[in-house]
C-alpha cells in the first residue's frame, strides 16, 4: 500500500447521526478464543514466565516464521525459506504439493546466507542467489552449479518465460543474465545513486531507479514472448532535499535525502518498455506522474500490457491497456472524493480478455471483473462483482491456469481471514480454509493445491497446504519448540459496544490471563494502538510484547477505531481529514465499556503505540487528560506539515484543507497531566525526529514533566531493529511498571 506508514486505513466527514448516547455502555457481543497452548497435552502450569530477554533471544522461543512459498511451474513442489531452530539465518526448504515430503536443501555456499531464489522453468531446479553469486540447484540430486557473479546489490530475480535469461535489479538499473552464455549485461542506464552515504531509512533511495516507489509498487515484468520487459521508472530529483543529521559519523553529517511534505511534488512514477535485444527504453505517456502512483502492471497471455494507476489522494483510479502503438487506452476510471487509501490490485483473467481487480466500489472491498477489449461505454462494460458483498477482500486476485480466482477475505468477522475460490463468471464463493485466525493464500499454478500461511493471536505463523478439491489442511512447519508449548499464553476475547458519539458499533480485542483471579482488578494497557488491530493473528514482535505484558499482570486492549476495514465504507472513510479526532472518541467509548467489567482497574490504565499508534497515544493524553494515567508515544506524528507526500490520502493538501494542518500536538501541550514517555529514533525519515524535538521544547516551556527515550541510529522501524528495540521496549515496560504497578 503506497502510504507513508503513519496511518493504516480510512476516514471522512461523518455522515452518521451524532446524537449523544446515555453513558450506559453494554457488551453486544463477547467471543472467547482460548489459545491451543492452554490445552496442550502435558502442559506445564508452573513454567517460568517469559522476560524481555526471552522476547529478543536467539534461538527464539517464538520461532522463525516461514516465508511466502514459491510454487514450481509444474505445481508438484513449492519452496520457501525458514529456520526450524528459531534462529534468524534462513535455509531453503522444499516440499511436495501435499506437504508430505519436507526437506531442507543444502545451500551451495555454506558460508553465505540465502538472498533469494526463483524456480527454473523446467521445475527441476531452483536458481539461488547467495551474496552476489547465482547458482542452479537441482532438486532431485541436490547438485549445485555455479552460474556466475551478478555483482554486489543484485536483487529481485525474474526468469524469462522462455527460460533463457534471468532479469535482476542492480544500482538502479535492470540487468539480464544469459543462462546459456553465463554473461550479464545492463538493459538500462537510468540509475542515479542516493544522496547520502548512510543506507538506512525508508526515504533513502536512489535519485532515479528502476524499482519500487518509496511505499511500494511494481518493479518489472517480462512479456510472455520474452522479447520485452515492462519497467517501473522512479525519479526523485524533483523532491526537496531534507537533512537527517547523522551524529554517529566521525563528524556530524547532514545526511540529506529526498523527502517531500503534503502539497510537494511526489516522486515521478512512470512505466516504460525495454526491448531486450536492443536495450531501448520507451516510456508510456502517463499523466501527472508526480501525483499518481503505479499500483501495478501485468501482461496478458497474448502480450497486452495492463497498467493500473491511482492518484496519491486515492480519489481516482485508472485501468489502462497499452495498444500496438504504445498508447494508453482507458479501460475503466473511478472517482470518489471521499476515498482514502489505495488497497488496490489487478490481474488478467485466464481468458486474456477480462481483468479481475480489487476495489472499493461498494460498501466492502471486493473483487470485480471487467472486459478489457471493449472500450465502448455500455451496461455490459460496468464491473461485475465476483466476491461476496458482505465481506472485505483482503488480498489481490490470484488466478490459476484453469481460471479459478483465489482470494482472502475477512470472514466470518473482521477479526478473521479465510481463503475463498470463485469462478471467473461469478457465482457463490467457496471457502477453502477452516482454521480460525488469519490465512494468506498461495495457490499452485494449476489450482489443484493451496499453500497458505496461518497464524492466530497466540500462534505465530506456520505453513500449511491443502487440496483445493477438499480435505483437511496439512501443517508443514513447526517453528516453536517445547518451551513455547509449556507456557500459558493469553486468551483473546472480542467484544462489541456502542459509540458514545454516533450510531456506530465499535469493536475491541482483549488479551488477558486464561484464568482471572476472583476479586482481583488488573491494570489495563491499550496498545499497540493502530487501525485494524482487532484481529485474530500474530503480529510479530508486538505480539511477543503483548504476551509478556499479560504475564506481567496487565490486561491488554486494542480497539478498531473508525478508519479500520471490516465495518463498511462509511466507518472506513470517517478517517479522512480527521486524524486524532473522532478516533480518539472511539477510545473513550472503549474505556467507558471497560468500566462494566469488574476485573478491569480503569483507574490504572495506560496507552501506547508507534507511528500513527504513537500519534493516537500522545494526542489522547493531550486531548483527554486523566483518561489514562500513563502513555508511551513512539515515532509519533505530531505535526501534519511534516507528514509525507503520500499522506495526502488522509490529510489532503494545505491549499485544499488548511484546517487539518492546524492540528498539531503542540497546540494541546498545556493540557498534559499524565505520565508521558516519548520514544523516537533520530534516523526516522517517516516522522522526522525534528518534530518530536520541537514538541518536547514546547512541553518544557509549558513546565510539563515528561520522559524522553531516543536512539541515535534508530529509524521509524525501531521495533524491528534488535538492539534499539530491546532498549526502547525496556524503557516502555519500566514506565508502565512505575506508574501502573501490576
Amino acid at each position: 500500500m503506497p502510504l507513508s506508514g503513519l496511518f493504516n486505513l480510512p476516514k471522512q466527514p461523518s455522515r452518521q447521526s451524532m446524537s449523544v448516547k446515555l453513558p450506559v455502555v453494554f457488551a453486544l457481543m463477547s467471543l472467547v478464543l482460548l489459545p491451543p497452548a492452554v490445552f496442550a497435552a502435558g502442559h506445564n502450569a508452573q513454567a517460568e514466565a517469559i522476560t524481555l530477554d526471552d522476547v529478543f533471544a536467539s534461538p527464539n522461543l517464538f520461532g522463525t516464521p516461514p516465508s511466502a512459498p514459491k510454487w514450481a511451474p509444474d505445481s508438484r513442489h513449492f519452496a520457501f525459506s525458514w529456520n526450524n531452530e528459531g534462529i534468524p539465518k534462513r535455509g531453503l526448504w522444499l516440499t511436495s504439493a501435499n506437504g508430505q515430503a519436507l526437506q531442507e536443501l543444502p545451500l551451495p555456499d555454506a558460508s553465505s546466507s540465502l538472498s533469494e531464489f526463483v524456480w527454473h522453468g523446467d521445475s527441476k531446479a531452483l536458481l539461488v542467489l547467495q551474496g552476489s553469486t547465482l547458482w542452479r540447484l537441482d532438486i532431485d540430486d541436490q547438485s549445485a552449479q555455479r552460474l556466475g557473479d551478478l555483482g554486489n546489490g543484485a536483487s529481485t530475480l525474474g526468469l524469462s518465460p522462455d527460460g533463457s535469461k534471468v532479469a535482476y535489479l542492480k544500482e538502479g538499473d535492470l540487468w539480464v543474465f544469459d543462462l546459456r552464455s553465463k554473461t550479464s549485461r545492463a538493459l538500462s542506464d537510468v540509475g542515479i545513486p542516493r544522496l547520502s552515504a548512510l543506507v538506512i531509512g525508508r526515504y533513502n533511495r536512489p535519485e532515479r531507479e528502476i524499482g519500487p516507489g518509496i511505499w511500494g509498487g511494481p518493479t518489472y515484468a517480462w512479456s510472455p514472448d520474452s522479447a520485452s520487459i515492462a519497467v517501473h521508472l522512479v525519479d526523485r530529483r524533483q523532491m526537496r532535499k531534507v537533512p537527517f543529521p547523522d551524529y554517529l559519523s566521525a563528524e556530524t553529517s547532514p545526511n540529506e535525502i529526498r523527502r517531500g511534505y503534503p502539497g510537494d511534488p511526489n516522486e515521478s512514477r512512470q512505466v516504460g518498455l525495454i526491448d531486450v535485444s536492443s536495450a531501448e527504453l520507451e516510456l508510456l505517456p502517463l499523466k501527472d506522474t508526480e501525483a499518481r502512483q503505479v499500483i501495478g502492471f501485468s501482461w496478458s497471455a497474448d502480450g497486452v500490457l495492463l497498467v493500473d494507476t491511482a492518484s496519491d489522494t486515492a480519489e481516482d483510479r485508472w485501468l489502462y491497456r497499452v495498444d500496438e502503438q504504445r498508447q494508453l487506452q482507458t479501460i475503466w476510471h473511478s472517482h470518489r472524493e471521499s476515498r482514502i487509501y489505495t488497497s488496490f490490485a489487478s490481474a488478467w483473467d485466464a481468458d486474456g480478455e477480462n481483468i479481475v481487480f480489487l476495489s472499493d466500489l461498494d460498501d466492502r472491498y471486493g473483487l470485480y471483473r471487467i472486459n478489457a477489449l471493449s472500450l465502448e461505454e455500455s451496461p455490459e462494460k460496468s464491473p461485475a462483482r465476483l466476491s461476496d458483498s458482505g465481506m472485505d477482500v483482503l488480498s489481490g486476485p490470484k488466478i490459476t491456469a484453469s481460471g479459478q480466482i483465489i482470494y482472502a477475505a475477512n470472514a466470518p468477522s473482521a477479526a478473521e481471514s479465510q481463503i475463498f475460490r470463485v469462478d471467473p463468471d461469478g457465482g457463490t464463493s467457496e471457502q477453502l480454509t477452516q482454521l480460525p485466525g488469519y490465512n494468506t493464500p498461495y495457490p499452485s499454478p494449476d489450482g489443484e493445491h493451496l499453500a497458505f500461511v496461518h497464524s492466530e493471536a497466540a500462534q505465530p505463523p506456520e505453513l500449511y497446504t491443502t487440496a483445493n478439491a477438499g480435505g483437511d489442511a496439512h501443517r508443514i512447519t513447526h517453528s516453536q519448540g517445547p518451551a513455547f508449548k509449556d507456557q500459558t499464553w493469553a486468551r483473546s476475547r472480542y467484544v462489541s459496544f456502542p459509540s458514545l458519539i454516533d450510531d456506530y458499533t465499535l469493536h475491541a480485542r482483549i488479551l488477558e490471563p486464561p484464568v482471572l483471579e476472583a476479586g482481583k482488578q488488573y491494570p489495563v494497557l491499550f496498545g499497540p494502538m493502530y487501525s485494524n488491530t482487532v484481529r485474530n493473528r500474530w503480529s510479530g514482535r508486538y505480539s511477543r510484547i503483548q504476551q509478556l505484558l499479560v504475564q506481567k499482570g496487565y490486561i491488554v486492549v486494542q480497539v478498531d477505531m473508525r478508519g479500520s476495514t471490516g465495518y463498511g465504507r462509511d466507518f472506513r472513510e470517517e478517517f479522512l481529514v480527521d486524524f486524532a479526532g473522532d478516533d480518539i472518541e472511539d477510545i473513550v467509548s472503549a474505556v467507558e465499556y471497560l468500566k462494566s467489567e469488574a476485573h478491569m482497574d480503569t483507574d490504572r490504565m495506560g496507552i501506547w503505540g508507534s507511528s500513527y499508534g504513537g500519534t493516537l497515544s500522545i494526542y489522547t493524553l493531550l486531548k483527554k487528560p486523566g483518561l489514562f494515567r500513563a502513555g508511551v508515544a513512539a515515532a509519533a506524528a505530531v505535526d501534519p506539515h511534516f507528514f509525507g507526500t503520500d499522506d495526502v490520502a488522509i490529510v489532503r493538501r494545505p491549499n485544499t484543507h488548511p484546517e487539518i494542518f492546524l492540528n498539531t500536538a503542540a497546540r494541546y501541550a498545556k493540557n498534559l497531566e499524565d505520565h508521558l514517555l516519548i520514544i523516537h529514533g533520530m534516523q526516522d525519515q517517516i516522522v522526522p525526529f525534528k518534530t518530536t524535538a520541537a514538541l518536547a521544547d514546547v512541553l518544557i516551556k509549558a513546565e510539563k514533566d515528561f520522559d524522553f527515550a531516543f536512539a541515535p541510529g534508530a529509524t521509524h522501524s525501531w521495533s524491528r531493529e534488535a538492539h534499539y528495540s530491546r532498549y526502547l521496549f525496556g524503557k516502555m515496560l519500566q514506565h508502565f511498571d512505575r506508574y501502573l504497578a501490576p
